[in-house]
């Protein structure tokens, strides 16, 4: 497959001696996740699809991750990775409706606005995704961003995820307001 010229284009933006790696989220690091939906703008949490009365308190929040992460993986209900940036954590993706040896459905966010196309997105995606193939042993990994967001819409794109359907009124977790959805699937492992 040939490479896609906005693919070098947008890693080259990237700043050539920053490191970007995956790794699995630690408990100790779940403030992150929590802090960035509770301290987002509300221009943020619908551009998300997020509504904001939904969110659970940080408090039960914690609870929650801490009960999940106590579970083995096989019997988790998500599985989150951090995506470092030269030592410096600048997102996370997560898993969640995950049937182990089967399929899981991805969400991917970048923390910080000053680090959103860059292009990097598409690097820890890939990076992610080939993750969440190996330790969730997954056949399919899907992704539903809300279909207005264009971001991860490209991003998924460019990383390899096939276009399935755009769904108008759909409500995809328990945070989420009915929106329209854009849904990708990977059937393989990124190269």
């Amino acid at each position: 497959m040939a490479a896609d010229p906005l693919d070098a284009a947008n890693s080259a933006r990237v700043d050539a001696d920053s490191e970007l790696r995956v790794r699995e989220m630690q408990l100790a690091e779940v403030p992150i996740r929590i802090d960035y939906f509770h301290n987002a703008s509300d221009d943020h949490l619908r551009t998300l699809g997020v509504d904001r009365t939904l969110l659970p308190s940080r408090a039960a929040w914690r609870k929650f991750y801490e009960a999940d992460f106590d579970r083995p993986i096989r019997q988790r209900e998500n599985y989150t990775l951090v995506w470092e940036l030269g030592g410096h954590i600048v997102g996370f993706s997560s898993t969640d409706q995950i049937t182990f040896a089967e399929q899981a459905f991805m969400h991917l966010h970048i923390i910080h606005p000053d680090h959103r196309g860059s292009g990097m997105g598409v690097q820890f995606v890939r990076q992610s995704a080939a993750t969440y193939f190996r330790v969730l042993e997954l056949q399919r990994l899907y992704c539903q961003p809300n279909a207005f967001n264009v971001a991860p819409n490209r991003t998924l794109q460019r990383a390899g995820f096939r276009f399935v359907f755009t769904k108008p009124e759909m409500k995809p977790s328990a945070i989420n307001f009915p929106q329209s959805i854009t849904r990708w699937v990977l059937e393989e492992p990124p190269i």
